[in-house]
């Protein structure tokens, strides 16, 4: 996710689920690069896909989703925590 391009295609399929071609419309690189992006998401189990007709929508999966979120506030937690301690062991020291 630390790829610009990918947390904009995961955006806008969080927003609605979509084609490559409705994607690639909307960002500045082909709709290979997007199908490449997208590949990438759904190896990782972040985004999956069904056909309709020939084309085939996007859309991201919401339990993969909440595992990252969860992921990310308990690392926010933990840091705060280290920043608390720190700060109130700095108050002691003159």
């Amino acid at each position: 996710m630390a790829e610009p391009t990918r947390r904009a295609i995961v955006e806008r399929l969080v927003a609605e689920p979509s084609s490559v071609s409705d994607i690639a419309r909307e960002l500045p690189i082909s709709r290979s690069a997007v199908s490449q992006h997208l590949q990438l998401l759904k190896s990782v189990g972040l985004v999956h896909d069904r056909a309709d007709g020939t084309r085939r929508i996007y859309h991201v999966d919401p339990d993969a989703l909440a595992i990252i979120r969860a992921y990310f506030d308990s690392f926010w937690q933990r840091s705060l925590e280290s920043f608390r301690k720190a700060a109130e062991q700095s108050k002691g020291t003159p």
